[in-house]
């Protein structure tokens, strides 16, 4: 049996799918899905973060210890009917989140790439992919 995925939805195991970040930016600004940013706080304080986006850490910083009220905080986020888009550093993190927010019963999807993309040939992200390199808004503090 196949199923059909929306147009630019690749499909994944555990969740609804993976989408790209300009796929998933089109779904917030249209109202279709909430952008919930799974990293840290620490991340989104260091690194940027994207305005509108609901910080929900998957796992805090130091220590990278779970957030025992994600569910709970994911629920209370992301209104009935609405898909919901995960976005963290590189795209694992959001992962695991998007497959507990399935369990959940939302339609959960994985933002690839992540807000830096995968490392470069020097080791370095935000050169290769990722929400910040795709132009997509995001700010620094």
């Amino acid at each position: 049996m196949h199923i059909s995925l929306p147009p630019g939805v690749q499909p994944a195991d555990g969740y609804a799918g993976d989408i790209t970040p300009q796929l998933a930016h089109e779904w917030v600004q249209s109202g279709a899905a909430v952008l919930v940013d799974v990293r840290s706080d620490a991340e989104r304080e260091w690194v940027g973060y994207v305005p509108g986006a609901i910080p929900i850490a998957w796992k805090q910083w130091p220590g990278m210890t779970m957030n025992m009220s994600f569910e709970d905080s994911l629920r209370a986020a992301v209104p009935e009917g609405k898909k919901v888009v995960l976005l963290c550093r590189s795209g694992v993190r959001s992962v695991a989140a998007a497959r507990c927010a399935a369990t959940l019963g939302l339609s959960a999807y994985n933002i690839l790439e992540g807000f830096e993309g995968d490392p470069d040939a020097s080791g370095q992200r935000g050169n290769k992919g990722g929400w910040r390199k795709q132009g997509l808004p995001w700010k620094q503090n």
